[in-house]
């Protein structure tokens, strides 16, 4: 058999961080099927690291462009592609193979104003509804996507798995001290801090996390400083403009993107990690947070309670109020931060991306009607939703 999948956005946030512990756990995993990866240039001689049955092929198509509608297909008829996984939205119709793709979230639909114009969000919704009709199954990272894609496109649940994201490995492991102190001294955290890292969009209520911010340093830790971790912060002009209003420019830092390493280091630093997102398809920062032993606040809406479970503490992302008094609760009980550290740690541990990529795998095989050999394995180790038992 031959997979064909889509790994342009290989170096991307976010999508990008799904493909390529797809691909690193697929090499593991298997040896024989071979791997058409339609990739940029730049990805060639990473694709080929992952073994010899791994095979790049270079494709210019813009991502969201009407090229790819048109190019994507050409080439998976050029290398005769039995099954392509597109993971992302977007399958165009030319495809005339089997198709698996993975619909991670609904959120251009349910927040189409933080869309660049009307174009992209007619784009966005035409593309989602085709793929989610057209795909022979459809994978989605949690229950409350599923629900989203069962609302907004009428799909058969029965057509839609849930296979859960994990942690990467790194996050788990206690950084060496020289890392460190070089982390400490090359940011200035010598006080206590508050941590957010993410994508810098609209969604992800950062104002509010300021609002709440101020309020925290109202009730009597104004040492505390808030460092938040993303990328095109300089696109937000309205989150400069809120620390400008509480004069908090020597309290509230923005670091840009940072690699994985540093962001390691930084999450085992912090005295807690928040993430008042107000929707995500998954919501990843809070599970890596959890996995370095940092306690959580995040939202109590979207997919958010679903990833945590018990095991952080869960807030009204509406309210700036209620935001600040988790941040509070979880700054000033010592019972309470030991306590979302331990189950932080246990509920990371049920997320595996080799036990999701094993599901994965074997939907190939039913999709394609390949039996895959580790089926057996996947289901012992995933149970009824990849990554995660249930709760």
């Amino acid at each position: 058999m031959r997979i064909g999948i889509d790994a342009r956005k290989l170096q991307d946030y976010g999508i990008g961080t799904y493909i390529r512990n797809l691909l690193r756990e697929l090499a593991r995993l298997d040896h024989d099927t071979e791997f058409v990866l339609l990739c940029r240039a730049d990805h060639v001689d990473t694709i080929r690291a992952l073994g010899e049955n791994f095979r790049p092929v270079v494709e210019t198509a813009g991502n969201y462009s009407i090229t790819e509608q048109v190019k994507i297909p050409l080439a998976l008829r050029r290398e005769k592609v039995d099954l392509f996984h597109a993971p992302h939205y977007v399958l165009p119709p030319l495809v005339h193979c089997r198709s698996v793709v993975t619909i991670h979230d609904c959120i251009h639909l349910m927040f189409p104003q933080y869309l660049p114009n009307r174009l992209a969000f007619t784009y966005a919704r035409t593309s989602m509804a085709l793929a989610a009709d057209r795909a022979t199954r459809v994978l989605t990272v949690s229950e409350s996507s599923k629900a989203d894609i069962i609302r907004f496109f009428g799909t058969e649940p029965s057509k839609i798995d849930v296979i859960y994201n994990a942690y990467d490995e790194r996050f788990g492991i206690e950084p060496v001290e020289d890392d460190v102190v070089r982390v400490r001294e090359r940011y200035q955290l010598h006080d206590e801090f508050i941590l957010y890292a993410g994508n810098v969009k609209p969604h992800k209520n950062l104002e509010r996390l300021i609002d709440a911010f101020q309020i925290v340093r109202s009730r009597g830790l104004d040492h505390l400083k808030l460092i938040m971790i993303g990328d095109d912060i300089s696109k937000y002009a309205s989150l400069r403009r809120a620390v400008h209003r509480y004069q908090l420019h020597n309290y509230v830092r923005f670091l840009g993107y940072l690699p994985e390493q540093t962001l390691a280091v930084l999450y085992r630093l912090a005295g807690v990690f928040v993430f008042p997102s107000l929707y995500e398809g998954f919501g990843l920062p809070p599970l890596e947070a959890m996995a370095s032993g940092t306690p959580v606040v995040t939202s109590n809406v979207s997919s958010l309670p679903e990833v945590a479970g018990d095991a952080a503490e869960l807030v009204d992302p509406y309210t700036p109020e209620s935001i600040a008094d988790g941040i509070y609760r979880v700054l000033t009980d010592v019972d309470l931060r030991r306590s979302l550290r331990r189950k932080g740690l246990a509920r990371a541990h049920q997320f595996s991306w080799g036990a999701s990529v094993r599901r994965v795998r074997e939907i190939y095989g039913e999709v394609a009607d390949l039996p895959f050999a580790a089926g057996a394995t996947a289901h012992a180790t995933a149970g009824p939703h990849a990554g995660l038992p249930p709760t």
